[in-house]
């Protein structure tokens, strides 16, 4: 199926629409879609991966660890969240069970982040950022393609790539920066500091 999003701007229909939205399995085993958050009127357009289990239960990006994690760090880099919009490339919770009451992340694959892609080109439209920042893998795919190498351009100011998947939805963006997801970071095990400063230092591309 294809997502269907209706024709307009307002964040709210937008959001109210995603709700429903059959375009791909995941809706199935998700407790809700997790459709983006933030003001109209934001500059930074932030694009993680997808809902963890914490935002598919509260129905709101960013408000599991690693929301919190880059609550932190956007207040080190002088980024005030609620000047930001956030949102996923994936809008649905992938997980996999242990048998118990623990639902293990999985990482979305190509057809959903396909899916999802509508979704998140109505809310460029609608937001129209100067900057956009991709948090990890999954959200360069989704903006860059699948060809995209995060590992090669973090940390850097790029064009948007109007050539890409998301085509003219970003013609408002003046650059994007390129970043590791703040999972990442709180995986990074002992060299978590280097992790998060550097993670730091590439948010404050995104300011000015």
């Amino acid at each position: 199926m294809v997502a269907i999003v209706p024709s307009t701007t307002s964040l709210v229909r937008l959001a109210e629409a995603a709700a429903h939205c059959r375009a791909c399995e995941l809706y199935a085993n998700a407790t809700q879609t997790v459709f983006g958050a933030g003001p109209k009127s934001a500059r930074v357009m932030m694009v993680g991966e997808q809902p963890g289990d914490v935002e598919d239960r509260r129905g709101e990006p960013f408000v599991g660890p690693a929301g919190k994690l880059l609550d932190r760090a956007m207040v080190d880099a002088g980024l005030n969240r609620d000047d930001v919009y956030l949102t996923n490339a994936v809008k649905h919770f992938r997980w996999k069970s242990t048998g118990g009451k623990r639902r293990i992340h999985q990482k979305p694959d190509a057809s959903h982040i396909t899916a999802c892609r509508p979704w998140l080109a109505a809310e460029l439209t609608a937001v129209r950022p100067g900057v956009v920042v991709v948090l990890g893998a999954v959200a360069a795919a989704a903006v860059f393609g699948p060809a995209f190498r995060l590992t090669q351009h973090r940390g850097q100011r790029l064009d948007w790539p109007a050539d890409g998947p998301l085509g003219d939805a970003g013609e408002s963006v003046e650059y994007v920066v390129t970043t590791l997801h703040p999972s990442a970071v709180l995986r990074g095990g002992d060299n978590r500091a280097a992790m998060y400063d550097a993670f730091v230092a590439d948010l404050c591309l995104a300011v000015g």
